[in-house]
């Protein structure tokens, strides 16, 4: 795999964006700055909404109700999360590939957590209709929030390799 996506990452590497972020004195630190952010803000929706579907939090709001009034945040921050990521990973590709948590990050997040998460954010308006919420959906929101934590760990070790 790694084969097949080096030729990508070297045209990458090599657009000017990429080189202007990789010898940039300020633009590396200052996308790393708006990634995170995304994360924060993309994590914390996720975080508020499966606590909520676990029982948790404002109980003036039905699940579907904390989720509906998240959604546009959660999906601002996963956008701002996306595109800073891309820059970042633009700046640095040849490494970022090689690099085994990255890898483990990427295959969290991407088929595993994105798609549970929309599994659940479509899910959870029949579950969280009522303040008592199902044993599925404290389950699922439990799982995502599992999940969430991997990704979390697997990115905190990407500077280790």
């Amino acid at each position: 795999m790694e084969s097949l996506l080096m030729p990508f990452c070297r045209w990458l590497q090599a657009t000017p964006w990429g080189r202007d972020i990789r010898t940039s004195l300020w633009a590396y630190p200052f996308i790393q700055l708006i990634h995170f952010s995304g994360l924060s803000l993309w994590l914390a929706t996720n975080v508020a909404g499966d606590l909520r579907l676990l029982g948790y939090g404002n109980k003036l709001q039905t699940p579907a109700e904390v989720r509906d009034g998240l959604f546009r945040w959660n999906w601002a921050g996963f956008c701002i999360a996306v595109f800073g990521g891309f820059l970042l990973f633009s700046a640095r590709a040849t490494m970022y590939i090689r690099n085994p948590a990255f890898r483990v990050k990427l295959f969290m997040i991407i088929p595993v957590a994105v798609l549970w998460h929309i599994f659940v954010q479509a899910k959870s308006h029949r579950w969280g209709q009522t303040q008592e919420t199902p044993a599925v959906a404290k389950l699922a929101g439990l799982i995502e929030l599992l999940l969430w934590v991997a990704v979390v760990a697997a990115a905190v070790e990407i500077p280790s390799y």
